[in-house]
């Protein structure tokens, strides 16, 4: 069962994925991301979605050129689970 993360693991989950912020509007969380092109930014977004789909767990995300926009939240929960602090946790490790 995915559980929403309460208010202590909601601040623990910025302050160990600084590069991500908090999403205006509904609850989940935001990174934006340059590459050096189209291709690495399509790379990168091939290995997450492998990750994703291991995972049953897929972001939201936007690409133009060399740039990605990635939300994450579960939608089952209408927030941000453990299985978005997984998710920012890979993808912080393979972004540049």
């Amino acid at each position: 069962m995915v559980a929403k993360l309460n208010d202590g693991e909601r601040k623990q989950f910025f302050a160990d994925h600084p590069k991500w912020t908090p999403l205006q509007g509904r609850d989940g969380a935001t990174r934006q991301i340059s590459f050096a092109d189209f291709n690495e930014a399509f790379g990168f977004m091939s290995r997450v979605a492998l990750y994703a789909d291991k995972a049953d767990h897929h972001p939201e995300w936007f690409n133009v050129y060399n740039r990605v926009e990635i939300i994450l939240t579960t939608h089952e929960v209408s927030g941000i689970s453990h299985r978005d602090a997984e998710m920012a946790r890979f993808i912080d490790q393979i972004a540049p």
